[in-house]
């Protein structure tokens, strides 16, 4: 299996990217939203990969994080949604968006993917809407740099680590309060679009707002 790939870019398009790895070129397929973040070629460059191995194929997928990876498996493992599909949700939403959205269970979010219909949209969130919590509980832990000695740069450096961080940390408070994994993941969702939870203590304070009894 490979798991990661880290060398130069060779040729970008808007689906995939050229990799050089000590003179090997390795086509790696990404998400829009991946495609542009990444250096210009000529540049270094590192991904999180997925192989998806088939009788007369075999593809790599990359993911800037190792969270947006452990999201493709999930999405992937929705029946109706192949590679293609979840990485257009993934471009459309990014990995916290998608949390955000299946814990909301905000269907209508991840419709706005290309080729992503209403149905099938429903059924993402209806199926992952119970491993939400668990994969925003491990964002922070996810997240991971490159490997101390590595001459490369992550492509692209994963802005919303600290979010993952705080979602996290949140998370596991309110679950150690002793609400439910699912009803924290929403509150916890819901709170963290307000401009106010910029930290992990006011994300929490913020979430259990949401999460208190209404006269």
């Amino acid at each position: 299996m490979i798991g990661r790939i880290a060398g130069t870019i060779l040729h970008r398009a808007m689906d995939h990217v050229l990799i050089d790895v000590r003179g090997v070129g390795y086509i790696v397929h990404v998400s829009a939203r991946t495609a542009q973040a990444l250096p210009p070629v000529g540049q270094a460059c590192a991904l999180y990969t997925d192989l998806l191995v088939r009788e007369d194929l075999l593809q790599l997928f990359g993911f800037p994080t190792l969270l947006e990876k452990e999201w493709h498996r999930l999405l992937t493992s929705v029946q109706g949604i192949g590679a293609k599909a979840s990485l257009a949700i993934l471009g459309t939403l990014g990995a916290d968006g998608v949390g955000r959205a299946i814990a909301l269970g905000d269907w209508n979010a991840v419709r706005r993917a290309p080729g992503v219909g209403p149905k099938l949209a429903q059924r993402v969130v209806m199926e992952l809407k119970d491993k939400a919590p668990t994969v925003m509980a491990m964002g922070g832990a996810l997240t991971v740099d490159a490997a101390p000695g590595d001459e490369v740069i992550e492509a692209p450096r994963p802005a919303a680590a600290p979010k993952a961080n705080f979602t996290a940390e949140a998370l596991s408070a309110l679950t150690n309060l002793g609400y439910g994994s699912a009803e924290a993941a929403q509150a916890v969702a819901q709170a963290a679009e307000s401009p106010e939870a910029t930290d992990t203590a006011k994300l929490i304070r913020t979430a259990l707002r949401l999460l208190a009894p209404k006269d």
